[in-house]
C-alpha cells in the first residue's frame, strides 16, 4: 500500500486538491468547484480525494473520520455475510451445481472482506494511532502476517 496513494500520516489522511492545495478543484465548474472545495459541503465519497483531513475530523454522520473509516470497512464484511444468508435461503429454488458454485464464491468474498478490513484498519491505525471502535469485530490477522499473504485476485469462472 504505497503511502502516496492516500497521503496518510499522523496528522490525517487525504490529498489537498482545494484552492489552498494543488488547486485541482479549479477544473470543475461552479457550483461543483465550491462544493468540492469546502469539506462541510463535499460529499463523503469525495472528501479524501479533495481534502487532507485530521483523523478526528467530524463527519456528517457525527463520527470522527477514523471511526467512519472503521465502520465502513466493517460494513463490507457484514454485507457479504448477509449476502451469504440470503443466498442460502435460495437453495430449494436453485439447481445444486449453481447453488454450490455461488455459495463457494460468497465464501471467498467473505474471507477476502475480512482480510481487506483487517489489512486496511491495521495499516491505517499505524498512522492514526487510534483504537478500533469496541463494537467492531477485532482483526483476526496481524499486520505483519497480512503483508505476507497474497489474495487470489484471478478471475474464476
Amino acid at each position: 500500500m504505497p503511502k502516496y496513494y492516500h497521503n496518510a500520516g499522523t496528522s490525517g489522511i487525504g490529498f489537498d486538491r482545494t484552492t489552498h492545495g494543488s488547486n485541482a478543484v479549479s477544473q470543475y465548474y461552479t457550483p461543483l468547484k465550491e462544493q468540492f472545495n469546502d469539506p462541510a459541503l463535499c460529499p463523503d465519497m469525495y472528501l479524501l480525494w479533495f481534502h487532507h483531513l485530521p483523523w478526528d475530523f467530524k463527519m456528517k454522520s457525527g463520527k470522527t473520520l477514523w471511526d467512519e473509516m472503521c465502520y465502513t470497512y466493517d460494513k463490507g464484511v457484514n454485507e457479504v455475510r448477509e449476502y451469504q444468508k440470503i443466498w442460502d435461503k435460495t437453495e430449494p429454488f436453485i439447481d445444486a451445481q449453481r447453488f454450490s458454485e455461488v455459495q463457494s464464491k460468497l465464501k471467498i468474498q467473505a474471507r477476502d472482506a475480512v482480510w481487506w478490513k483487517d489489512a486496511c484498519l491495521l495499516y491505517f491505525q499505524t498512522f492514526s494511532k487510534r483504537p478500533i471502535p469496541y463494537d467492531i469485530e477485532r482483526p483476526v490477522h496481524e499486520l505483519d502476517d497480512l503483508k505476507k499473504i497474497k489474495l487470489d485476485l484471478k478471475h474464476h469462472n
